[in-house]
């Protein structure tokens, strides 16, 4: 699975780029701010991403999200505030609270990867916060 990492911390940024790849996938990129996600997005398209809601260029998180579901790309928010996340998720599947573990977000994204690939019978970790009515779509297909 081809993974974009949407963080303007870096040293987080670096420890789940860490764990992206450790779990056997590929980060194609990680972006700071809405525009660096954009040119991302515009050079190569993922099948997952990561995104903060806090950005370098202030709450944007939500705005590159929505960007994301805009082009059918599934993602979660990755927070410290669950709260800034809009009631309607603004597209995402869900939310990972930070500060997270490193088996929890192993878990996460072992059960993203899962529904991602089809295998929709997984339960979600506990570290994994679902979007009400969330509806993944499979890389490759718009929604």
């Amino acid at each position: 699975m081809k993974v974009m990492i949407v963080e303007d911390e870096m040293l987080l940024a670096m420890e789940l780029e860490h764990e992206v790849e450790a779990a056997g996938h590929e980060v194609t990129s990680t972006a700071m701010n809405r525009q660096q996600a954009r040119e991302a997005l515009n050079r190569q398209r993922p099948d997952f991403a990561f995104v903060d809601i806090h950005l370098q260029d202030g709450p944007t998180g939500v705005d590159v999200g929505r960007d994301l579901a805009a082009s059918g790309i599934p993602y979660v928010f990755v927070s410290g505030n669950l709260k800034r996340i809009p009631d309607d998720f603004a597209g995402a599947i869900g939310a990972i609270e930070k500060p997270y573990t490193l088996n929890g977000m192993k878990n996460a994204l072992e059960y993203i990867s899962g529904v991602i690939a089809g295998n929709r019978g997984a339960e979600p970790p506990a570290s994994l916060v679902l979007a009400a009515d969330c509806d993944i779509v499979s890389p490759g297909r718009h929604g």
